[in-house]
């Protein structure tokens, strides 16, 4: 039987793509490189197989940026409004996914945090903070 599709988007709805699962890993990472792309403490990532990703509408408007010095990392956003966009790994073989946009519950949660080491010296435990409904 075949995984009901998560569907994702950039911000201005230009970009669309789905997924599948399994979801093989979801994780915060706190690397120095996912704090510059998020602009936050942490990057949201999750991890699927190629073959579990589908770009659905405007695959032509992202652009892929590859850190010449990185092994492994680069990043992809919506050229129109800068939204973080999902990126097939140098291997060819994963998607890594941004978690913000996903347009649905993927019905996981993180698992861990990892690159911890490297967190913002800044950076609160959510769940050490107040919350309101609303802007306060």
């Amino acid at each position: 039987m075949e995984s009901k599709a998560i569907q994702g988007s950039c911000l201005c709805g230009a970009v669309h793509y789905k997924i599948t699962k399994p979801i093989i890993f979801f994780k915060y990472c706190h690397c120095s490189r996912c704090q510059k792309n998020s602009g936050t403490a942490h990057a949201a990532n999750i991890l699927v197989k190629t073959d579990q990703f589908q770009w659905t509408q405007g695959e032509q408007g992202v652009t892929r940026f590859e850190l010449p010095t990185a092994k492994f990392f680069c990043t992809a956003f919506c050229n129109t409004c800068g939204s973080n966009m999902p990126w097939k790994t140098k291997n060819e073989k994963y998607y890594l996914i941004p978690a913000g946009s996903l347009d649905e519950d993927p019905e996981a949660s993180p698992s861990a945090n990892v690159f911890w080491k490297y967190h913002a010296p800044w950076y609160k435990d959510v769940a050490d903070l107040p919350k309101h409904e609303e802007e306060s």
